[in-house]
């Protein structure tokens, strides 16, 4: 799909409703600019959530990481009757 676009004095450009509709663009969607030997290219952003760790999350992973490392230090014999017993 071809369309003019134009650019606002303020640097501004919008993408006919059309365009948007084919490329699954919706509002407040980001897109990432580049330039490129034949010209501008306009892609979709990947944008993943983070998550922002209290102390209390923190203190979870390091409990983990220590439950994680005292199983790994047993002997393979303890660890194996662990997870049987488990399952029982």
């Amino acid at each position: 799909m071809k369309t003019i676009i134009t650019v606002t004095s303020r640097g501004v450009v919008t993408l006919p409703a059309g365009l948007r509709q084919a490329l699954g663009i919706k509002a407040d969607d980001t897109l990432i600019a580049e330039t490129t030997p034949e010209g501008l290219l306009l892609r979709p952003a990947v944008t993943l959530p983070v998550e922002i760790y209290t102390d209390r999350r923190v203190r979870e992973f390091d409990e983990a990481e220590e439950e994680l490392g005292q199983a790994m230090r047993r002997p393979p014999a303890a660890r194996g009757s662990a997870r049987r017993k488990r399952r029982a």
